[in-house]
């Protein structure tokens, strides 16, 4: 896979977007759950921060029920991959210049 073209990216850019997003990179799908707990934030600081991933094509949603309950599962799309990895490469550019200084 080439390296991704310098993107910074609004969306992805706000830390606990850019957390999540980091997160589910590592993984097909992530527990609602488990992202709140690991991200330690609440409920609702990250249902809107996925709402607002969702919205931009980054995350999908799959709601799933375990012993009869409700879990939510969130994902990162390939546009959310492809978001993700440019505006890494743009934070990375950023902190090569700022070390050249």
């Amino acid at each position: 896979m080439a390296p991704a073209e310098p993107a910074f990216d609004e969306i992805v850019h706000p830390p606990n977007r850019l957390k999540l997003c980091a997160m589910l990179a590592t993984a097909d799908l992530v527990e609602f759950a488990v992202a709140r707990e690991v991200l330690d934030i609440s409920d609702s600081v990250l249902s809107k921060q996925v709402k607002i991933l969702r919205d931009a094509g980054y995350v999908r949603v799959a709601k799933k029920t375990r012993d009869a309950r409700p879990q939510t599962w969130i994902g990162l799309t390939k546009t959310g991959r492809a978001a993700l990895n440019g505006h890494l490469a743009a934070l990375r550019k950023i902190a090569e210049q700022a070390q050249r200084g």
